[in-house]
C-alpha cells in the first residue's frame, strides 16, 4: 500500500499490533516513543497538522495555564504554549478518536488501569517558547495516568529545539531520553511518574497531547 493512502485495518487491528510493545514498556520504564505511521496512518497526521496549523494561523489557540478550574494559572515563567481542546467535531478528530478509544480498552485489558475517558488538545510553541519539568498529574489524584503526546513537524532536525527531555521516573535529576518533535513520533508514559520538560523551540512547533483519565466527570478545562 503507498504511503499516505487509507488503512483498510479497523483501529481495533492497529492497536492489538502495538499493544504488547507500549504495555511492556509502560510496565517496566514507564514510558516509550514509538512511529504512530502504523497506528494512525499517513494520511491522517497530515490531516491533524494542517488542522492545527490553521487553529494557529487564524489565532484560535489559547495561552496555556497551569492546573484545572479553580486553581488554573497562567504563568509564563513555567510554560508558553498556546492550546486548543479537541472536542471531536471534525473528520480527522473523529478518526483519531476511534484509535484512542480502542488504545484506552486495550490498555485496561492489559494492565487492568481503569481508565474511563480521555481528553486532548493541540498545542503551539512559538520560537522561544517552552515548558518547564513537571509532571501531569499530582501522585494519588486517580486522574490523569498515561499521557500520549503526538508530533505534527514536517522536517524538524536537533537545531530547531523543541525536544522533548524524558526524566528518570526513579531519579528525576537523569535525564533517559530526548525525543525530537518530528511528523508522526509519539510518546507514551505514565502520567504521575514520568517527569519531562519541553526545551526551548527555536521555530513553531507543532503537537498533540492526549490523556487517558481514571475520573469520569470532566473538569473545566
Amino acid at each position: 500500500m503507498p504511503e499516505g493512502e487509507p488503512r483498510s485495518q479497523n483501529s481495533t487491528d492497529v492497536v492489538d499490533g502495538c499493544i504488547d510493545s507500549i504495555a511492556s514498556a509502560l510496565s517496566e520504564y514507564g514510558w516509550l516513543t514509538l512511529d504512530a505511521g502504523e497506528l494512525l496512518g499517513h494520511a491522517l497526521l497530515r490531516e491533524l497538522a494542517h488542522e492545527v496549523r490553521i487553529l494557529d494561523k487564524t489565532d484560535n489557540l489559547k495561552k496555556a495555564g497551569v492546573g484545572r478550574g479553580s486553581d488554573h494559572l497562567k504563568d509564563r515563567s513555567v510554560r508558553r504554549d498556546k492550546i486548543a481542546w479537541l472536542q471531536g467535531e471534525t473528520v480527522p478528530q473523529q478518526a483519531l478518536f476511534s484509535v484512542l478509544e480502542e488504545l484506552q480498552r486495550s490498555l485496561n485489558r492489559r494492565l487492568f488501569l481503569g481508565l474511563n475517558r480521555f481528553e486532548a488538545h493541540y498545542a503551539t510553541f512559538h520560537s522561544g517558547d517552552f515548558y518547564r519539568k513537571h509532571l501531569d498529574s499530582f501522585r494519588g489524584r486517580a486522574s490523569r495516568v498515561v499521557s500520549l503526546v503526538l508530533y505534527l513537524n514536517d522536517d524538524w532536525n536537533a537545531g530547531d529545539g523543541g525536544a522533548l527531555q524524558v526524566f528518570n521516573r526513579d531519579n528525576d535529576n537523569e535525564v533517559c531520553g530526548v525525543v525530537t518533535p518530528e511528523m508522526g513520533r509519539m510518546v507514551v508514559f505514565l502520567s504521575e511518574e514520568v517527569p519531562h520538560e519541553v526545551l526551548p523551540a527555536n521555530r513553531t512547533r507543532y503537537s498533540l497531547a492526549c490523556w487517558f483519565r481514571q475520573d469520569e466527570v470532566p473538569l473545566p478545562l
